[in-house]
């Protein structure tokens, strides 16, 4: 069977070389003896090599497109010669599993394809993975009573295992975990670092959970967002008034004056003086004082004498 070059390619005379090289891939993966077992598909194969031979060579190709392939294969007076020289008679190697080799660049041009096959049946055949994330971390972080009231910023250094580049090894590694304290925070505020845990070829790292814990204050406990100062004082001054200072976390003094009589649970509360409110810390809660009454261990007659005036409890 005699076929046209350019119709064996299936593509048309104003085909560039891109052209040509990408019909010759397509077609001759087709009808390449070893993937096509239909009749006439080892002609097609041998008339394909002898095309893109042609097509794909400048000269050859200028001689046939001029000439045709009877020109080409009787010799014609050279196109690119002087003197009247005529071009050598063109004649195929009739070896088209050649041509094929050097175009795919392989003794065995299917390889990546058969390897590619049976690399996608082994992965069909091997079990997914399915990656499980390693329980949270959870550590303690310990803050002052300032650091909630004022916000501030805490840096602490983890060392964690890291997978290497081969992703088979891995190595210690330290990193640096920063963590902005907001004014407000409470006791039990979990602050999280997401997959910031061990690595591993099969897991996803854990998170790493830091929990606020609030140290202890020597003049202020919380309660909420509130404060309480408890002071001590005489019997003589729950009973007739007195001032008492507080030094503020902000370091402001105040000089609370007390003029009701202080009872076993009588409190004093100054509003807006307590800790942030950490969803708007413009807003504050309050500032509680308690007291701790002092009584005298012992009176003398006298003393009890002159209490029982003041109280009007004297008999007439």
């Amino acid at each position: 069977m005699s076929w046209g070059y350019y119709e064996t390619l299936e593509i048309n005379r104003n085909a560039t070389d891109a052209d040509i090289k990408k019909a010759y891939r397509r077609l001759a993966l087709k009808f390449h003896p070893s993937k096509n077992r239909e009749a006439g598909s080892t002609e097609r194969f041998f008339a394909l090599g002898e095309a893109y031979d042609v097509l794909s060579d400048l000269r050859k190709k200028a001689t046939y497109d001029k000439f045709g392939e009877e020109g080409l294969k009787s010799g014609v007076p050279a196109e690119f010669g002087s003197g009247g020289a005529w071009s050598s008679k063109y004649v195929y190697h009739g070896n088209p599993d050649k041509t094929f080799r050097l175009f795919f660049g392989g003794d065995n041009p299917f390889a990546d394809f058969y390897t590619q096959a049976s690399q996608l049946q082994l992965s069909r055949l091997q079990p997914e993975v399915v990656k499980t994330q390693d329980a949270p971390i959870e550590r303690d972080l310990n803050l002052s009573l300032e650091d909630l009231f004022h916000g501030c910023t805490k840096k602490i250094k983890i060392s964690r295992r890291v997978m290497d580049e081969d992703g088979h090894t891995s190595s210690i590694k330290d990193k640096i975990l920063t963590i902005e304290v907001k004014p407000g925070w409470t006791e039990g505020t979990r602050i999280i670092f997401s997959k910031e845990g061990d690595q591993g070829p099969n897991c996803i790292p854990a998170d790493i959970v830091l929990i606020v814990r609030q140290k202890s204050h020597p003049l202020f406990m919380r309660q909420h967002n509130d404060l309480i100062y408890k002071t001590s004082i005489s019997l003589e001054m729950a009973l007739t008034g007195f001032s008492v200072d507080v030094q503020t976390l902000d370091g402001r003094l105040l000089s609370v004056p007390v003029n009701d009589v202080v009872h076993p649970t009588y409190e004093k509360m100054l509003t807006g003086e307590g800790m942030p409110l950490s969803q708007d810390p413009s807003q504050r809660g309050n500032l509680i004082i308690a007291f701790d009454v002092q009584f005298p261990v012992k009176l003398s007659s006298k003393s009890k004498h002159l209490i029982k005036q003041a109280l009007g409890l004297q008999d007439n």
